[in-house]
């Protein structure tokens, strides 16, 4: 087990944010079983792109690559969004130029 705390979550759960950015977070509506599957399913795609970048394979690191985007997208993190009430898609975007900004500084302020 790791002592690395958890990424901070937005309220609504959508996004984790590091060093300032939002990344989409998992669907939570995927049963624990489902998500440890696919995040199983990312972490082999991931060892494949870096066994073939070590091979230089490109073709194998393509391949790896969509096998990545696959996951990812059946996770949530990519593709359509997972939430249905119409508020866009903000992952990767700068934390203080989203609506979450005022609330970001508040719970980061104990972190100066």
């Amino acid at each position: 087990m790791s002592n690395k705390p958890s990424p901070l979550t937005t309220p609504d759960g959508r996004y984790i944010v590091v060093r300032g950015r939002l990344w989409r977070a998992a669907n939570p509506a995927l049963s624990d079983e489902a998500r440890a599957g696919l995040i199983a399913d990312l972490m082999r795609a991931r060892r494949a792109v870096a066994a073939a970048r070590r091979s230089a394979d490109r073709s194998a690191e393509a391949a790896a690559h969509a096998a990545v985007d696959q996951a990812k997208q059946a996770l949530g993190e990519r593709g359509p969004v997972w939430w249905s009430d119409g508020a866009p898609d903000l992952n990767r975007h700068m934390i203080r130029t989203t609506p979450y900004a005022a609330w970001f500084r508040i719970v980061s302020a104990g972190d100066l």
